[in-house]
């Protein structure tokens, strides 16, 4: 089986999360990735803890089968084998700031010179454009300077560090694959590649879904907890009597009948009906003293059959066992060289198709260096050469 993207042939210049991640998605679904990495300067996800049988978690999963080049992109040697390497891999994905693959010689206009197919998808921070483009950020920067972080969190304690990397993985990830994808079925038409700019300030911004609508057209600044959904209404978490959660979105009327006849309030129902915020506190507070009478393994035991939008707030440990988790298959083992299949969260894409099974955790750096020149014509003399020079490793 080789998976809808098995056409596709990716050079992957990224480190840290957003690129390798986006990666990781298109090996998962068949395209061929192969990594080019420097041989002096670290990609830290190898060295991030924790570690399982001496490797990082996280980079045998976000690596996962992909291929493993170690060039160094300072020799003109090297720029020379990523030349040879484009007129087949005709997908380059990288993650450097604006201008430095130009520098090394490898930026778009150089590449499209040898392959006019090239699609070039470059993720950062700020784009190619603008006042920031040169500057350096992180996921929590960019959530904070496209405003997400303005009305997400508690007014009594500020906006809140998620727990995942919003803007790296939904902005610049998922946003690179789409890009990527589109370039695609675009050089399907036209039989011309070009360079996709995917900033992930600008994707956080788009994530504005409903609020920055509000804002745009009618003026409504969001505050936090001012709205229906980030804590304005009863659509909470709320805390059981041993200090467990419970998310509770029983937002139609339908839902909320159930929910307030569960907590043994009937009457509450009335208070979601008109919605004002008076009401919307009012029916919080009644909610959250109902919820505390109770233990968590109580309040599991009585939602589990009914269809209210309330959930328990699982723990990642107790997530991996859920049996709609499980039955979807979201935890796959991954084949690991002299030991153990590893496990790892599967691709969350079904196809009627199917995918191919997983091949191997992310590799060492340079693992296959030495295959991938042979491809390449290199003879033995020839690598032999080029690692002596330390062109390669």
């Amino acid at each position: 089986m080789q998976g809808p993207l098995s056409s596709l042939k990716v050079l992957d210049f990224s480190t840290l999360l957003p690129g390798p991640f986006a990666s990781l998605l298109l090996a998962d679904m068949g395209a061929e990735v192969l990594r080019i990495e420097s041989p002096t300067r670290t990609d830290l996800v190898r060295v991030l803890p924790p570690h399982d049988g001496g490797v990082s978690a996280s980079h045998a999963y976000l690596n996962r089968n992909k291929r493993c080049i170690a060039l160094d992109l300072k020799q003109p040697e090297a720029v020379e084998l990523v030349k040879q390497l484009v007129a087949d891999y005709d997908i380059v994905l990288e993650q450097f700031r604006p201008g430095v693959m130009d520098k090394l010689g490898v930026g778009y206009e150089a590449l499209r010179a040898i392959n006019p197919r090239l699609i070039y998808v470059s993720i950062t921070g700020y784009g190619q454009t603008g006042p920031y483009r040169d500057r350096a950020g992180h996921d929590i920067n960019y959530l904070a300077l496209a405003g997400v972080a303005s009305y997400t969190g508690r007014r009594d304690s500020g906006p809140l560090p998620l727990g995942v990397q919003l803007a790296d993985i939904a902005g610049g990830s998922l946003h690179g694959v789409m890009g990527l994808l589109a370039a695609v079925i675009q050089r399907q038409v036209t039989g011309e590649g070009q360079r996709v700019d995917v900033s992930m300030t600008d994707c956080a911004f788009a994530l504005h879904g409903m609020a920055g609508a509000g804002f745009l057209a009618a003026g409504v600044e969001p505050q936090m907890e001012s709205q229906a959904l980030n804590g304005g209404s009863f659509y909470d978490y709320y805390r059981t009597r041993d200090g467990r959660w419970f998310s509770v979105g029983s937002l139609e009327p339908q839902f909320m009948q159930q929910l307030c006849a569960a907590i043994g309030r009937p009457e509450l129902a009335a208070l979601g009906l008109p919605p004002s915020r008076e009401d919307q506190q009012a029916l919080k507070r009644e909610i959250e003293i109902e919820f505390e009478k109770r233990d968590f393994a109580e309040w599991l035991q009585l939602f589990a059959d009914l269809d209210a939008c309330v959930e328990p707030m699982l723990s990642l440990s107790e997530a991996v066992e859920h049996p709609q988790l499980k039955a979807r298959e979201l935890v796959t083992e991954v084949p690991r060289a002299g030991q153990a299949a590893q496990q790892q969260i599967a691709c969350p894409i079904k196809f009627s198709a199917g995918l191919p099974a997983p091949r191997h955790i992310g590799a060492p750096i340079g693992a296959h260096t030495e295959e991938v020149l042979r491809e390449l014509g290199c003879s033995a003399e020839r690598i032999a050469a080029l690692r002596a020079a330390k062109v390669v490793a």
